[in-house]
């Protein structure tokens, strides 16, 4: 943690201050003193901060009193045409999102997802095989981005050949406030123009357009995917809409990608920087299996809020919300929330028990992608530190400038093979 002793009146949770590090010892002085905090964002109408563990769940599981329905990760105020337009399973309730949760359900199922390790030790062995010799590279680039990618490529029915436009498509409407990556910053001007579009961001558009071109394939010739369970889906014997096809498309090429390969570059980081957590898993490698693979889950929270809606007048922790206020529960708090996990700013891969909410505080939006994501994780440490006898930083890791996402862009390396 900082030494930087900020005050209820100075919070700040912005865009610029995630691009250096994540603000820890705010969310500490929230959780404290005010863990339902009003927090006047400049750039729309403010929001309640949600910031301790018990809180989350509770919002969670109360989709009755807190809503997806306007928008879950947007901190803007949309208005109805936006809302409708840019609305996915995120953004739905119980029935409705419970219908198209459960088009894809079945392939991220504890059962199913256990049979795609053999496939997850082949891609990562290749991915491996062609990085390690480097030397010196971004473990960024060559590592933990291209197993989430080969992954949901596989998943998807994505020629590997495509994987590269759908990484950079994910990355500019998930660094939507990045300059580096956003060709049209999302509070840019420039931006009303892709008001309707997920993240404001005109790579919803590529996302689309190549959806369209896999889902027509996909009609004609049908494959074990999820392209084709979606084109040939029928809720209440009704096919897709064309904004139904695309917004569950884009949500599997962003959610799919971007945070596992967060979840693998925080690993790595925190394993240089805590060599002692990384000689245990040397010598024990069964720990990444039992709990080192949570505990770089909770270290890394790869997405750090997500916003719901106050449907009535409720009260929470003593806290009156009213009907219609935005409410943001933050993950990366409540993951190191004092009274549930003893000395959490302590890197502990053997840390159990271990209650993060990376994937949510449970509910019916608790992360598809859970188990796929945990199996990605341990499958890639289990395979690369065997291999590996160091690896140390040549250069500060580089974050993305955004409050939505835990996100590193860059991470320079140098490695010695065993």
């Amino acid at each position: 943690m900082s030494s930087a002793t900020p005050t209820l009146e100075n919070v700040d949770l912005e865009n610029d201050v995630f691009a250096e590090r994540v603000p820890h010892e705010t969310f500490a002085l929230l959780r404290r003193e005010a863990p339902v905090h009003w927090y006047d964002w400049p750039h729309g109408k403010g929001f309640w901060c949600v910031t301790k563990h018990a809180d989350l769940v509770a919002v969670h599981k109360d989709t009755e009193t807190y809503s997806s329905e306007v928008g879950a990760t947007a901190l803007e105020d949309l208005d109805e045409e936006q809302i409708v337009a840019r609305k996915s399973m995120l953004d739905m309730d119980p029935p409705a999102h419970s219908r198209l949760r459960n088009l894809v359900a079945q392939q991220f199922t504890p059962r199913t997802v256990r049979t795609y390790e053999a496939a997850l030790r082949e891609l990562t062995q290749v991915v491996l095989d062609r990085a390690l010799p480097l030397g010196e590279f971004d473990f960024v680039e060559e590592i933990a981005k291209e197993l989430p990618i080969r992954v949901l490529a596989r998943l998807l029915g994505v020629p590997d050949a495509d994987t590269g436009k759908l990484i950079e498509w994910g990355d500019r409407c998930i660094g939507n406030t990045d300059p580096e990556l956003a060709h049209v910053l999302h509070d840019s001007p420039e931006s009303d123009e892709y008001r309707m579009l997920p993240f404001r961001s005109p790579a919803s558009l590529d996302i689309f357009e190549y959806g369209h071109w896999l889902a027509e394939q996909r009609r004609e010739d049908p494959r074990d995917d999820l392209v084709s369970k979606l084109v040939h889906a029928e809720i209440d014997g009704e096919r897709l809409t064309v904004q139904e096809f695309d917004t569950m498309f884009l949500l599997l090429v962003v959610a799919g990608n971007e945070t596992t390969r967060q979840a693998i570059a925080h690993g790595m980081n925190a394993l240089m920087e805590h060599r002692d957590e990384w000689r245990r898993l040397d010598e024990d490698p069964d720990l990444l299996r039992k709990t080192g693979a949570d505990e770089i889950l909770r270290w890394a929270t790869p997405v750090l809020h997500f916003r719901r809606t106050a449907r009535r007048d409720v009260e929470l922790r003593g806290t009156r919300i009213r009907a219609g206020d935005k409410v943001v529960v933050w993950y990366v708090s409540a993951n190191f929330d004092e009274e549930v996990f003893d000395d959490p700013y302590r890197f502990d891969v053997g840390r159990s028990p271990n209650r993060h909410v990376v994937f949510g505080g449970g509910g019916p939006h608790y992360c598809l992608g859970a188990h796929l994501a945990k199996l990605e994780v341990q499958v890639m440490f289990d395979m690369l530190l065997p291999r590996i006898a160091d690896m140390e930083p040549t250069g500060p890791a580089e974050r993305m400038r955004t409050n939505f996402t835990n996100a590193f862009k860059r991470m320079p390396v140098r490695v010695t093979t065993r």
